[in-house]
């Protein structure tokens, strides 16, 4: 391994510089207005295997058309000096597939969760129809499951922070969007800590209006509780019990949350340097140099091309039952 050069740090967009080449680069500052575009137009996707099957993948290619991780080489901040982060899409809003960026394979691209051989779906809990926000994930963000947290005096999940964005528009699996950070939920999950960071497209029409979490509450009543009552009752029909969290359910502020996604951050950077074991998450990166799970554009190509390639597309397989739960 080379000998590490000093980071390159703005704000928290962090990337390993390789002589004069710099990894994880963030897009050049360009005004607020025109930042969002930007970054939308830096990544796109390709489809491998078939829709509704286990080897169905998105992987996710930068502008120049190179294969990435999106886990690891998409960087965390869209403007160092703004309170915009690049989100990446798993679920769009509406449907039922549990799709997730698959920690666990070379480039990480997004993949159905599966348990016991079986695609999951979350069931529609009435009044709701699958997911109610776009839901995904922060890049270059890693929840250590062997790092307790202060706040919560639990582990990590072992994933990127959770992301629900509750702009008007549906979505596309793999997107990559600009978003502002509003606040976050604390959802304890069988004993570890499973933060629900509260964000918003700021290509949204209405992004202007939201600044903090009391701006949900303001412009959008109701949303705040039917995001806490999905999460508490979204296992329910497989059997399971209710989910609990943190704080008592309180969804907490913009300064909070920002707090949490640094510290994540900084667990992602120590696990890219393997200053942190993290046992079988695959770390295989294209653009931070420096560290020792970087390869090259062309062994990233030949990883995807492993995958198998179905063109054929299956009709969509999302549950149609409605499960009421009411009490």
């Amino acid at each position: 391994m080379r000998a590490l050069l000093p980071l390159l740090r703005t704000g928290w967009g962090w990337g390993w510089r390789a002589g004069s080449i710099v990894a994880a680069r963030l897009p050049r500052r360009v005004s607020a207005g025109a930042v969002p575009g930007r970054a939308m137009a830096l990544y796109r996707t390709e489809e491998r295997g078939q829709p509704h099957s286990p080897d169905y993948r998105v992987f996710l290619k930068n502008e120049a058309g190179h294969y990435i991780s999106p886990f690891h080489d998409i960087p965390l901040k869209v403007d160092s000096a703004e309170n915009l982060f690049n989100m990446v899409v798993e679920i769009p809003r509406w449907t039922n597939a549990k799709m997730e960026i698959a920690t666990e394979e070379p480039l990480n691209p997004i993949k159905p969760d599966i348990k016991d051989g079986k695609l999951r779906y979350v069931a529609n809990i009435f009044p709701h129809k699958g997911y109610i926000w776009n839901y995904g994930a922060l890049p270059q963000t890693w929840e250590d499951p062997h790092q307790k947290d202060k706040s919560t005096n639990c582990c990590g999940d072992d994933d990127p922070i959770d992301v629900c964005e509750i702009g008007s528009k549906v979505l596309s699996c793999g997107e990559v969007i600009p978003v502002k950070i509003l606040g976050t939920l604390a959802l304890i999950d069988q004993g570890e800590t499973d933060w629900k960071l509260i964000a918003i497209n700021v290509n949204d029409p209405e992004a202007s209006k939201f600044h903090d979490i009391d701006d949900v509450m303001k412009y959008k009543p109701g949303y705040l509780e039917a995001t806490l009552n999905w999460f508490r009752l979204y296992k329910v029909p497989e059997g399971k019990p209710e989910n609990q969290f943190a704080f008592d359910g309180e969804f907490k502020n913009k300064a909070f949350a920002l707090e949490v996604i640094k510290s994540a951050h900084e667990c992602w950077k120590a696990l890219l340097m393997k200053k942190r074991d993290g046992g079988a998450i695959n770390c295989t990166n294209v653009q931070v140099c420096d560290s020792p799970f970087h390869c090259t554009q062309e062994e990233a190509r030949s990883l995807v091309e492993s995958v198998s390639f179905s063109a054929n597309k299956e009709c969509n397989k999302e549950e149609q039952v409605w499960h009421f739960l009411g009490k």
